[in-house]
């Protein structure tokens, strides 16, 4: 039984947030697919495959998909060439986006791509046909605002925060091609908590049902290793050596979050150190790394 907030708790702790509107927004994906002609499924470029649901590979079965590594600008740019070489080796058809400054026309010329077979077999009847296209991928992923990119408006609801889009919306781009804004879905139950992690420190699991100091703590011991000048002048930390919550105190010593008695902020440092690194005020930084090649 999953309690009210989402989150399930043992001993050690697990992040699974898995909140009752999900349950709803899988009913509901499951219900449009068959009205779809394909799906364009979103990942976070910086988590590539921590960002990607595993459910969705039985419940959108037999479609035409294209993976879209999204937020590209946040992601170290040769990281994501590595994965989308990776990814293709997998057989995946996929490409990096950039969602604020992305280039339409490779989209829709993709989206073609993946309609065009059914498309003249319907042509050839002298039927015009109305490609419909579902967006896919877990919450906080930038569905809504690919999508509003693509129609030139804002059609579709966005937000910095997981769980804005509770209900399905189509969306008209033009005559004939329509898309699909579906909620964010993760799955029922995280098996690895590195991946969990990785999905809190971008904002995909609901700020509130975690421990933010320790999360931040967590993103600052992470990229002490891969990003430390990064740290160490956004957030003026002086003892680069320090371990753990002394790591965040440092970090919030350097900018200024102090409370009375000289006493530090942690509460403000970490929801500050995560807004930062989600925004990329830290600079691109991917988490997540390509699969070691196996040795044969």
């Amino acid at each position: 039984m999953i309690p009210e907030d989402g989150i399930i708790r043992g001993e050690d702790r697990p992040i699974n947030w898995y909140p009752g509107h999900m349950a709803r927004s899988k009913r509901l994906l499951t219900e449009q697919i068959s009205r779809t002609d394909a799906v364009i499924e979103l990942c976070d470029a910086r988590i590539p495959m921590a960002s990607r649901n595993p459910d969705l590979d039985a419940l959108l079965s037999g479609k035409p998909r294209l993976l879209v590594l999204n937020k590209a600008d946040l992601a170290e740019p040769e990281e994501t060439q590595k994965w989308l070489t990776w990814l293709r080796r997998q057989g995946v058809k996929c490409l990096s986006y950039n969602g604020l400054r992305g280039n339409i026309r490779v989209i829709l010329e993709r989206i073609s791509d993946l309609t065009r077979e059914k498309v003249e077999a319907l042509a050839r009847r002298g039927v015009k046909k109305t490609v419909r296209i579902m967006v896919v991928g877990v919450p906080n992923v930038g569905k809504s605002t690919f999508i509003n990119r693509i129609s030139g408006s804002v059609m579709a609801k966005t937000g910095d925060r997981p769980g804005v889009t509770r209900s399905n919306q189509w969306v008209r781009i033009n005559p004939y091609l329509e898309l699909l804004d579906t909620p964010g879905l993760l799955w029922p139950k995280i098996e690895n908590q590195e991946d969990a992690r990785s999905l809190a420190l971008i904002g995909t699991i609901n700020d509130q049902v975690l421990d933010q100091q320790a999360m931040a703590t967590e993103l600052l011991m992470r990229l002490r290793e891969t990003h430390p000048e990064a740290i160490r002048t956004r957030f003026h930390i002086g003892k680069m050596d320090a371990q753990g919550e002394e790591l965040l105190a440092e970090a919030c010593r350097g900018r200024g979050w102090i409370v009375a008695r000289g006493e530090v902020d942690t509460d403000r440092g970490a929801a500050v150190i995560l807004d930062e690194f989600r925004a990329g005020k830290l600079g691109a930084v991917t988490l997540q790394r390509v699969p070691e090649v196996e040795q044969a």
